[in-house]
């Protein structure tokens, strides 16, 4: 069975993007060093793989500053979104319902998280979203 070909994020990638989530657009060394604070990642390996996620068009490059500067091509909330919806439709059979049953079966919501989760249920029935 050949292999899917994916423009979604690798584990390794969605570790870069969420450093520029959280610090906003930065060069490879800015990223680099971020990556280094919980895992020894080479300068190198970060440089070729944010080289990868701007040709599969997760990142922009600003090239008129040396060094280049990156961000995400998307937010953090739509990548989310496209993530789930591609896991929903692989492994749910389409079901938002399967997921969020599995994912609330799978570990414990604090109850912070679960009264989070009522309110956007009680939001969605008054059609706010």
């Amino acid at each position: 069975m050949a292999r899917r070909k994916t423009t979604g994020p690798t584990e390794a990638e969605l570790e870069i993007l969420c450093v520029l989530w959280q610090r906003g657009p930065g060069t490879v060394r800015q990223v680099n060093r971020a990556l280094n604070e919980s895992t020894p990642t080479g300068y190198t390996t970060t440089l070729k793989l944010m080289q990868i996620m701007l040709e599969k068009g997760l990142l922009v490059r600003d090239e008129t500053v040396r060094p280049q500067v990156y961000r995400p091509s998307a937010s953090k909330e739509r990548t989310q979104g496209r993530l789930l919806k591609d896991l929903m439709k692989r492994a749910f059979d389409g079901s938002a319902a399967e997921l969020v049953l599995r994912a609330l079966a799978t570990q414990q919501a604090s109850p912070e998280d679960l009264a989070e989760i009522r309110r956007a249920i009680d939001e969605m029935r008054r059609g706010g979203r």
